[in-house]
């Protein structure tokens, strides 16, 4: 059983090397300051203007290049702006955001 946890954590490392070395904290902080929350909200759920990025976001690869390289409504974050280690932090929050409760779960929405 142990193998096999070791397996998955390597194999989840090894699919997004970048997104492992973020810090959630650093992240959570970097969310704020550089404005995110602004249009996706203070856990990434979403707003009028920007899209739900947590739980469970994007492939950091994909997150990057469109953070980097957008032409829609969010203006491109360049490296200047954004450096890699806060875009890596930022991930690593995103990826700690939990799930929301199956409403099934919470007795006052089963009445």
């Amino acid at each position: 059983m142990r193998f096999l946890l070791t397996a998955a954590a390597l194999a989840a490392f090894a699919a997004n090397p970048a997104a492992a070395a973020g810090n959630a904290e650093k992240g959570k902080n970097a969310f704020v300051q550089h404005g995110c929350w602004q249009c996706h909200g203070f856990a990434g759920q979403g707003g009028v203007t920007g899209p739900k990025l947590a739980p469970n976001p994007m492939p950091y690869e994909a997150l990057a290049n469109f953070v980097r390289t957008t032409n829609r409504a969010m203006p491109p974050y360049k490296e200047q702006v954004l450096p890699d280690a806060d875009l890596q932090d930022i991930y690593a929050y995103l990826q700690s955001v939990p799930a929301s409760p199956d409403p099934k779960s919470i007795p006052l929405l089963s009445d």
